[in-house]
């Protein structure tokens, strides 16, 4: 079901001479009632998606002025919006269909797990979930591509570009619904569990078990999303909480086995880096000088790694139709379990 469009306004006739139209246009005030299809997403998901062409950065700066309002008041950008919500766009420059981006390749990736509700991939390292901040395509759009007769396919939720493991997609509305709804859960009986693999720089102090830290998300001066811990009783930040535990230990390396207990923008990268023991190869939050010398073979002699490592091992949720407890599982990229057998020991 296509949104439709409630009310344009018109350009005024004195607004000055008109910019060419041939790579972008002007679009008016528009107001759009939320369709079935787009129940339970994301106020931000949901424009990224209507508003083809226009800078991610420019779409959030937008929501935060207030321009953007859900039945007439200001929301967030994880505001969830509901079938019926009356969404007011103001005029944003948008690319002409002409303009588009090419079509996205198609492209099938490692299935763990496939039923008539859901898709479970294992995601390569290095590749997008989806398209936007100069990225032209992700998963999510390769794989439409390659499955042109499905109805429907969605993100649950969402993976670094450089962290490989198991990826959650729905294939029908209410499978969606139903494990966000386990992503948002504070009960840790029913909420969704994800737990990751991580190299860190240093000896890892078994008694830090549990790093209790809020973050607080931003852009920095080009656009580019960045995170950082605050103060919990500042208000300006989200509480975060994960898990750690070692399990196994290389020299000046720790290979920690994470569990997420909230689901915070790079909240492990943030986390580990904090806690003064940075993710290998993690080049937004990590050691610039020891992920070169990684690259080089210099920081592990004879071998040479360019990536980082952080793999989304394991995966726990109910299955949005049965209520099955399904557990998933990635194994180690072969990247990562070459690096490990080079610091002096074989892969977990």
């Amino acid at each position: 079901m296509e949104h439709s469009i409630i009310e344009g306004k018109a350009r005024r006739p004195d607004a000055g001479p008109e910019r060419p139209r041939d790579a972008a246009t002007i679009l008016a005030v528009r107001r759009v009632r939320v369709a079935e299809d787009s129940a339970g997403q994301r106020l931000d998901n949901f424009l990224l998606k209507i508003l083809k062409g226009v800078p991610k950065a420019h779409v959030y700066r937008v929501i935060r002025s207030g321009e953007v309002r859900v039945n007439k008041g200001r929301a967030a950008a994880d505001t969830r919006l509901v079938m019926g919500d009356e969404v007011r766009l103001p005029p944003i420059r948008q690319a002409t269909p002409g303009a588009a981006a090419p079509a996205a390749p198609a492209r099938e990736f490692p299935v763990l797990h496939e039923d008539e509700h859901l898709l479970a991939l294992d995601k390569p390292a290095g590749v997008a979930v989806h398209g936007g901040s100069g990225v032209a395509h992700g998963v999510i759009e390769q794989l439409r591509r390659a499955r042109p007769e499905a109805r429907f396919l969605e993100l649950v939720h969402r993976l670094d570009k450089e962290t490989s493991g198991v990826l959650l997609l729905a294939k029908k509305r209410s499978a969606l619904v139903g494990l966000q709804a386990q992503l948002r859960d504070h009960d840790p009986a029913r909420a969704m569990r994800k737990s990751y693999a991580a190299l860190v720089a240093g000896a890892w102090p078994a008694r830090l078990k549990v790093i209790d830290v809020a973050l607080h998300k931003y852009l920095d001066a080009a656009g580019e999303r960045r995170v950082r811990s605050v103060a919990a009783e500042g208000g300006e930040g989200r509480r975060a909480i994960t898990l750690v535990a070692v399990a196994a230990r290389y020299g000046g390396w720790s290979l920690l086995d994470v569990t997420l207990r909230t689901g915070r923008t790079h909240q492990i990268r943030v986390h580990l880096a904090d806690a003064g023991h940075p993710i290998a190869g993690d080049d937004k939050y990590g050691d610039r000088a020891l992920n070169k010398a990684l690259a080089h073979g210099e920081a592990v002699p004879g071998h040479r790694y360019d990536g980082m490592f952080l793999h989304a091992r394991r995966l726990r949720f109910a299955h949005p139709a049965s209520g099955e407890i399904m557990e998933l599982e990635a194994p180690l990229p072969a990247p990562c379990t070459r690096l490990l057998q080079a610091l002096g020991g074989a892969a977990p």
